[in-house]
């Protein structure tokens, strides 16, 4: 999910956790705009892992959503934001909320942080730093666009009736419902991969389905018969192709390669490519200093194979959940050159390869 609405998110936490009564003399209580202020910071925090970039590439794609989104972990985290918001209220002397009157809003903005990147298919690394393993429920889109509107909705719900917790826990219902709307998609998604699967003789090793823009039944799905993927770009909900032109709105455009279930078009590919590359693919792909790329892809397959000269011979993969129509690059497209003597890590780009320095 994007820092903006996880940001929102954690604001809409506080506003329903604000405490009521008037402050006491001994631990004051955050006033609702201070509980609003505290759950959008915290709810902020877990992104801060960006700071991973500066030591390097692979170390930010390592360690992005691992310890920062940990749930092991997020009573601490909860404990020194709260601390350090109350500390930056009382600076100067000021009387301003005690860290416990904080407590609650800021672990419970984290958490919908959390639970906000859980529902994408990215990985989450919630029980780091005792395991890598990524979780991902892969109900929603990175970037879901009516997600986002509910929780201004009901942030603005709240600045209207001030006094009132009922606009916030509306607004959290009504994201449970769109969840709840995006899992039926989901659910849909692999039903209609499945049944290729039936028609096509396949006995699948892994059916999943991939989450795409402008809509809850615009999916990708994917069946994996141990040496090939099969997936196709389909809407579960619709029964007639959707047309669309440059002039329509972005929405429509993004939408449009998404085939009703019935006339959805499937493509296969070898994941190690065909015979004439497959030798070295694979060798790439087994390669130890590859090791972050088979733990970071989910459904990878050979993106680009080639013999250099002097002997060097390169080969890069690409992850299916990464191919989204009507997107100009595909991200996260690595690979290996070597030669008798080690390997080189590139990312692949459409100028040519980009050496990644680790």
């Amino acid at each position: 999910m994007d820092t903006l609405t996880h940001a929102l998110s954690g604001a809409l936490a506080g506003r329903l956790l604000a405490p009521r009564g008037k402050p006491a003399s001994a631990a004051p209580l955050p006033r609702p705009w201070q509980a609003v202020v505290a759950g959008a910071v915290a709810a902020t925090f877990p992104d801060f892992d960006f700071v991973l970039g500066w030591v390097s590439e692979l170390t930010y794609l390592r360690g992005h959503r691992g310890v920062t989104h940990s749930l092991l972990l997020l009573p601490l985290w909860g404990l020194l934001i709260a601390w350090l918001l109350s500390r930056f209220w009382q600076r100067g002397g000021r009387r301003g909320p005690d860290w416990r009157s904080l407590y609650v809003v800021v672990c419970a903005a984290i958490l919908i942080h959390i639970l906000g990147d859980l529902i994408t298919q990215f990985g989450t690394m919630i029980l780091a730093p005792l395991s890598e393993r990524r979780f991902g429920w892969g109900t929603s889109f990175i970037i879901d666009l009516p997600l986002t509107g509910i929780i201004v909705a009901g942030l603005l719900g709240s600045a209207l009736w001030r006094h009132s917790r009922v606009p916030s826990a509306l607004a959290l219902v009504a994201l449970a419902g769109w969840i709840g709307v995006q899992a039926t998609g989901r659910s849909e998604a692999i039903d209609a991969a499945h049944a290729y699967a039936e028609r096509q003789g396949i006995r699948p090793v892994l059916v999943d389905a991939a989450p795409r823009p402008a809509s809850p039944f615009n999916w990708t799905a994917i069946v994996f018969d141990g040496e090939r993927y099969h997936y196709a770009h389909l809407n579960t909900r619709r029964s007639d192709p959707l047309l669309a032109s440059a002039d329509d709105n972005f929405i429509r455009r993004f939408s449009a390669p998404y085939l009703p279930v019935a006339q959805a078009q499937w493509e296969v590919r070898e994941r190690f490519g065909d015979n004439g590359v497959r030798q070295l693919a694979e060798k790439v792909w087994s390669a130890e200093d590859f090791a972050f790329f088979r733990w970071f892809a989910m459904f990878p397959v050979l993106d680009h194979a080639e013999n250099g000269p002097s002997g060097q011979f390169c080969a890069n993969f690409v992850d299916l959940r990464f191919i989204t129509p009507g997107r100009d690059e595909t991200p996260f497209r690595y690979g290996l050159c070597g030669r008798e003597g080690g390997w080189r890590l590139f990312e692949r780009e459409p100028g040519g390869p980009r050496w990644v320095m680790d």
